[in-house]
């Protein structure tokens, strides 16, 4: 009923994500209700692209399988909402290719952005810091969102002309932008920067080596010396209000 193999069931029980209520004589696995509703729950969190380690430990956490359920409700309430979207889009350029009209790349691309980095956001910050930013993205206007993404690429834009222009990571210019950085940060749901009891300078180190250290983020800032002077002007920004 459940399309999972018996090779995979063994496989969970192996690995203590899903023991089977009783073995019978013949070797058979059988599953009592708390059983299938755990099975249920690994399905859905493996429909949301989390690994299985990750898994186990989410089931551990919450004793409750009602709010549980219910959380993956609205989970998969806001992946129909996306997969929707996407079905509005294609239709639309289906339609404007066909009445020989322009296209239109805001209206393309809507429910085709942000999900792309899912898992790696899940496995660096959690389930709960994806699933809040993600629905804080869902709920916004389109508008919202092309405002969005042009002022972090202003953002960006900034940081890389202070480092063609060798600015100093110290410099009042590098100091606005690392405030600016910040706030951005701050204004993200689900992140501990906007969390005011969370680990912001922790969170904001760790985001600027990683800046260096990962060349798709350092790409946003014209190169691993752009990414140098961001990583150098928060650690500065972070040690000067340090008591704010």
């Amino acid at each position: 009923m459940t399309g999972t193999t018996s090779r995979t069931l063994r496989h969970y029980d192996a690995i203590g994500l899903l023991p089977p209520t009783y073995i019978t004589d013949n070797g058979y696995r059988c599953y009592d209700e708390t059983g299938l509703v755990r099975l249920q729950r690994i399905l859905l969190l493996k429909e949301l692209g989390m690994p299985l380690n990750q898994i186990a430990e989410v089931l551990e956490s919450t004793s409750d399988p009602i709010a549980a359920l219910g959380e993956h409700v609205h989970s998969l309430g806001r992946e129909r909402a996306r997969i929707e979207r996407q079905i509005a889009a294609v239709t639309a350029t289906i339609a404007r290719l066909e009445a020989g009209e322009p296209l239109m790349a805001e209206e393309m691309f809507d429910g085709f952005d942000h999900r792309k980095h899912k898992e790696e956001v899940t496995q660096r910050w959690g389930p709960e810091a994806y699933e809040s930013s993600a629905h804080w993205w869902e709920s916004l206007r389109p508008d919202d969102k092309q405002s969005w993404k042009a002022a972090v690429d202003q953002l960006n834009q900034d940081w890389a002309n202070a480092a063609e222009a060798g600015a100093d990571p110290e410099s009042d210019r590098c100091q606005d932008l690392a405030h600016r950085h910040v706030q951005w940060l701050r204004a993200v749901p689900g992140t501990p920067a906007n969390d005011p009891s969370g680990d912001i300078d922790g969170y904001v180190r760790g985001l600027a080596d990683m800046y260096v250290s990962d060349a798709r983020f350092a790409s946003n800032y014209g190169g691993t010396e752009g990414a140098e002077l961001v990583r150098d002007s928060l650690n500065h920004y972070l040690e000067a209000n340090a008591d704010r």
